[in-house]
């Protein structure tokens, strides 16, 4: 194990999880906002996707058809939280980019 130092490897892997805790700890402070029904809709989710804040056009309630509505908060719901993971993705990718082998996904990490 000619030229392998531990060591370095430790604080590598040390500076990788940093890098890591610093980029979710960004994510929870950035969000997105989708739209929904042309915008009677909009959900919004942080980078750790979850969702910060919904907003409803008061004429989309109608009580008479609840399924709409119910199929509109879906659909926007949905596109947030997909915004939200590529946002996440990336901040992932740019904190640990530098220690990671060229074309890894970190989506398949979980991360």
């Amino acid at each position: 194990m000619e030229g392998l130092n531990m060591a370095d490897m430790f604080g590598k892997m040390m500076e990788m999880q940093q890098k890591i805790a610093e980029a979710q700890e960004k994510l929870a402070q950035h969000t997105v906002t989708a739209e929904a029904g042309g915008g009677m809709v909009k959900v919004t989710a942080n980078g750790l996707q979850r969702v910060t804040a919904l907003k409803l056009e008061p004429s989309i309630i109608d009580p008479n058809d609840p399924e709409l509505l119910e199929d509109l908060i879906i659909a926007g719901v949905n596109k947030a939280l997909d915004e939200a993971a590529a946002l996440a993705q990336q901040e992932m990718q740019r904190a640990a980019g530098n220690f990671l082998p060229p074309g890894l996904d970190l989506g398949q990490m979980g991360l």
